[in-house]
């Protein structure tokens, strides 16, 4: 297979999706005085102000916009750049991103809201919903011979779904005959382009968000469910599960119980047209320089989605990201309206791994895991977020009412350390308050 190198990365289904969990907000806080934050005057975030400036000014990136707030007071929005570059459109607070794999959290809740609704159980087994998965097999090395299997010790549970556990694969992870099978049934993650991309195989998507789990059930897990936390399709396969349980598509569940309810009224898995002039330019980074991959009038985000994915799919405004954190950092309401109970928050955002479940060498080292987002443990507790492979980062401090976000627009996400320059920004600007 050909492939091309953007600043030492190889462009692969690996690297443009698996950043989403380099998220390290909770590391960056270590030692960081919070006592007295929320006090703290607002519009005093220069660490912030200069990351953003630098990047843009540095034509690194077209855009940066970065939203930071408090309990539910209205956020301070800094945003510098433009929706291309060179263009005349100047990016803010309502422009449109892809935020990739930020669409996982919200996956994540709205299956803590039918958790909380009694139609699903936390540990109830996914058989149970999806009988395809009754009587799974198990690779017996992950990159082995898809007929060198044994049987699955324990159900795959909606537990397991939440938090990377189930025992699945991921095309940007998977290796030998089952990175090959994903492929032949059309089992991918996340859309790029319209435009061929070098490294990048030319898969047609399986027809549909049902036909997509069907194909997967038939194929082997890469570990026993319930002991090893590995990135995976089981975000994209709860959506299924949504859509089963609840008797709706599962584009229109999110819209109807969450969107719809928290006001945010521009996201979408298909940007309407109506709306085209509000969406960025994805950009690749080949040798430092930023090369448009996704114009946003030729957009592949304007068509509807092959497989309605709940691990990638979305279109998001800093404006609606920003309310759905706010949403969460009111305990499940916002302005005085309740979108999800404050039990399904408090479980959702907190550390749901299974008992014993090994998560060494992975992006959830050391940390906890709720529903669809990394959870802080120790000093950093009651954090929870994750980020998108484009350069977007989420997340809300619980405890102490702080909701962080930065938006831009560029991939592999590790050509520039975004993810992990934003969390130490706002930390020091937060040291800086606390004075």
């Amino acid at each position: 297979m050909a492939f091309r190198e953007f600043d030492g990365a190889l462009l692969t289904r690996r690297s443009l999706l698996r950043s989403g969990g380099l998220l390290g907000a909770g590391a960056a806080f270590a030692g960081t005085p919070f006592g007295h934050m929320a006090l703290a005057q607002s519009g005093q975030w220069p660490a912030v102000t200069k990351m953003t400036t630098d990047f843009v000014d540095a034509r690194k990136v077209a855009n940066m916009v970065a939203v930071l707030g408090w309990g539910q007071r209205d956020p301070e929005v800094i945003a510098r750049g433009r929706l291309a570059l060179g263009g005349e459109a100047v990016a803010g607070y309502d422009s449109l991103y892809r935020i990739y794999s930020m669409t996982k959290p919200v996956t994540g809740m709205a299956t803590m809201m039918l958790i909380d609704d009694g139609k699903l159980g936390l540990d109830q087994p996914l058989a149970e919903i999806l009988p395809a998965f009754v009587d799974m097999r198990v690779l017996e090395s992950p990159a082995g011979s898809l007929d060198d299997t044994v049987p699955a010790e324990r159900p795959i549970t909606i537990r397991n779904l939440l938090t990377h556990t189930a025992g699945l694969g991921y095309d940007i992870n998977a290796r030998g005959p089952l990175k090959a099978a994903y492929a032949r049934n059309g089992i991918v993650s996340g859309r790029l382009s319209k435009l061929p991309i070098p490294g990048l195989p030319n898969v047609t998507p399986a027809p549909g968000l049902e036909a997509w789990a069907d194909r997967l059930a038939k194929l082997p897990l890469q570990y026993q469910p319930g002991t090893k936390w590995h990135y995976s399709f089981a975000l994209d396969l709860l959506g299924r599960v949504i859509e089963v349980v609840s008797g709706m598509e599962f584009d229109v569940f999110l819209s109807e119980r969450i969107f719809k309810p928290a006001g945010m009224d521009s996201t979408w898995m298909q940007v309407p047209q109506s709306e085209v002039g509000r969406l960025t330019t994805n950009y690749g980074i080949l040798n430092g320089l930023p090369l448009p991959l996704d114009p946003a009038q030729a957009s592949i985000y304007l068509d509807p989605p092959p497989v309605k994915q709940g691990g990638s799919d979305l279109v998001s405004s800093p404006r609606d990201y920003d309310r759905f954190l706010r949403m969460l950092a009111g305990y499940g309401t916002i302005d005085g309206k309740r979108v999800m109970s404050e039990v399904a928050v408090r479980v959702g955002t907190s550390n749901i791994l299974p008992e014993g479940v090994s998560t060494d060498g992975t992006f959830a080292h050391g940390v906890g895991f709720g529903a669809g987002g990394r959870v802080g443990l120790g000093e950093q507790a009651g954090t929870f977020g994750w980020g998108g492979a484009a350069g977007t980062v989420a997340f809300v401090d619980m405890k102490r009412g702080l909701r962080a976000s930065l938006y831009t627009q560029y991939v592999p996400s590790e050509a520039y350390p975004v993810h992990a320059d934003f969390p130490k920004a706002v930390a020091a600007d937060l040291a800086a308050m606390a004075g």
